[in-house]
């Protein structure tokens, strides 16, 4: 037996409930005169439903009591065993009436993507409409009196509470005012544009493009000279302050990148560290078994690194594939140390000191010895002209010679004048000046032009060294030049050239600079290494020159 029973319907019956079910169910009408009610009961055990009819007033209404009767008892079937003959739509309930002329419900549906102009109209709205409205700004009040930095909103002078709504504006407005830069991500920032300023950006697009293609210097360089008299400059943390060094530092150098120092003295060891004033961190250190290092220079073009001694031979270090190369002896000659040499500027050529003032050249690309020079005395000091084609040396016999190193002549020779003993000699960046010094500790600073043609009164003698000028270097610019002794402590100046005076500020007054042994001014002047015997390569920064 079925758990519902239900009253068969004649044919005609069927069919017309049918058609009512797919138009509009009918309502149930109240009145004075007659009643129709349906009552159900269910059994206890919820097995089945008996319906109970009961009918007054005319005959011509049984049709509609029966589609009645129908229709309560498929509710009271979906209600206890769900929906048998008709989804129920999202958001609709059992007995939810459909409206008129809307068919039943389907169970899918179809999304229709909005157009180009419901897609706008949505923006729209987004960009009027805030997303989120917080109800309470409109009750808040704020006192922009007693918080000093929120006086800048008051309009005026005398006003404190304003509403929440208020404040929040005035806080927009500010931040607009504050940072009018963020006009770029406005939506239609652009729109404004007009031809004179595309092509202006036609025009900056091809300036870059030809700064892009040269190599040519475009930062100005700054006009302003460094004043005599102060020095103004701070000390910074030790260069090498990560691995001192346990002998004497004979050599401090600045690669032309600025970062890279190389420091090496008598412990047998190249210490490469990379400068930036603060920590000043360690890269590398190298061990030189049998060679006590008495000097060490990078080559101009920063490709290797020239490390020799009291040694008949000496190094040469690639810093691009990490390896040494032992050169020496030197063919045909007999010199027992090669401790003093200077690189010229192209990187090509290769000037030591030889024994009965003899200079040897050697070449950087074959390493091998390519010509000599011969001096009357002995040889002490060497120097290249800035242009890499001339050579100036100093020694024992208190001259100054000129050599053509196309010729490998020299074509002047002079007196360094109140020179006994040459002992150091330098040349400006620029070429239009040099510097001798000599064991007395006399310097003189002569201009290189008038030298050559006759005129042997210096520029300036400086006098305020009183041991042997050992160490003599001009800065970038040569607005310095500094100058130093190896036997007296704190032995160090600074010369300011274009008035020929010492800086009076140095040495630093309240700080020892123990035996100065070897100085370095950074490519763009504003550091100053300076090694001394004490294993330590103090680091000071110039405060005149921005680059380093």
């Amino acid at each position: 037996m079925s758990l519902i029973s239900q009253k068969v319907l004649q044919r005609k019956q069927v069919e017309k409930f049918k058609e009512d079910e797919v138009g509009e169910v009918p309502r149930l009408e109240e009145n004075n005169n007659e009643e129709n009610w349906i009552t159900n009961e269910v059994d206890a055990n919820g097995g089945r439903v008996k319906s109970k009819k009961r009918k007054k007033g005319r005959n011509g209404e049984n049709k509609e009591l029966v589609m009645k009767e129908e229709v309560e008892m498929k509710r009271l079937e979906g209600f206890l065993f769900g929906s048998l003959y008709s989804p129920l739509e999202f958001g609709k309930e059992d007995g939810d009436v459909e409206d008129e002329g809307r068919k039943s419900p389907v169970p899918f549906f179809s999304e229709r993507s909005p157009g180009i102009e419901e897609m706008s109209g949505l923006v729209n709205a987004r960009e009027n409409k805030p997303a989120w409205v917080d109800e309470e700004e409109e009750k808040v009040c704020v006192n922009i009196a007693n918080v000093r930095r929120l006086r800048k909103l008051r309009k005026e002078d005398d006003e404190s509470l304003i509403s929440g709504l208020d404040y929040v504006s005035r806080l927009r407005a500010q931040h607009v005012k504050l940072n009018p830069w963020t006009d770029w991500a406005r939506v239609g920032s652009q729109d404004g544009v007009d031809e004179d300023s595309e092509e202006e950006e036609d025009k900056d697009g091809e300036n870059l493009d030809s700064i892009l293609r040269s190599n040519e210097e475009f930062v100005a360089k700054s006009s302003v000279k460094l004043l005599p008299g102060i020095l103004e400059y701070s000390k910074l943390v030790d260069a090498n302050v990560e691995e001192l060094s346990s002998g004497p530092i004979n050599s401090v150098q600045f690669h032309r990148n600025s970062q890279l120092l190389l420091a090496a003295g008598l412990d047998r060891r190249l210490r490469f560290f990379q400068i930036d004033g603060k920590r000043n961190t360690k890269i590398q250190s190298i061990f030189l078994e049998d060679c006590p290092i008495r000097k060490a220079s990078f080559l101009p073009d920063g490709s290797q690194v020239i490390a020799a001694g009291r040694r008949k031979f000496f190094y040469m270090f690639d810093l691009v594939k990490a390896k040494f190369e032992k050169i020496g002896p030197l063919i045909g000659r007999e010199e027992k140390s090669l401790e003093t040499f200077e690189v010229s500027p192209d990187s090509s050529t290769i000037a030591f000191v030889g024994s009965e003032g003899y200079i040897l050249l050697v070449s950087c690309r074959t390493k091998e010895l390519i010509g000599t020079l011969k001096m009357n005395g002995s040889a002490r000091a060497l120097a290249f002209s800035n242009d890499g084609r001339q050579l100036l040396s100093s020694g024992g016999d208190g001259h100054v010679y000129h050599w053509d190193l196309r010729t490998r002549t020299c074509f002047h020779k002079a007196v360094d004048e109140g020179c006994v003993t040459g002992s150091a000699i330098c040349t400006s960046s620029d070429g239009a000046l040099f510097a001798a010094g000599s064991t007395s500790g006399i310097v003189n600073i002569y201009h290189n032009e008038t030298f050559l043609v006759g005129k042997k009164k210096p520029l300036k003698t400086i006098e305020n060294l009183t041991t042997s000028v050992d160490f003599m270097k001009f800065n970038h610019d040569s607005q310095i030049l500094a100058i130093c002794s190896k036997m007296q402590k704190n032995s160090l100046k600074l010369v300011h050239v274009p008035t020929f005076s010492v800086f009076s500020n140095w040495p630093p007054p309240n700080r020892t600079l123990h035996h100065p042994r070897c100085l370095d001014f950074s490519p763009g002047g504003g550091f100053m290494a300076m090694g001394n015997a004490a294993g330590k390569v103090l680091l000071y920064k110039l405060h005149h020159y921005q680059h380093a």
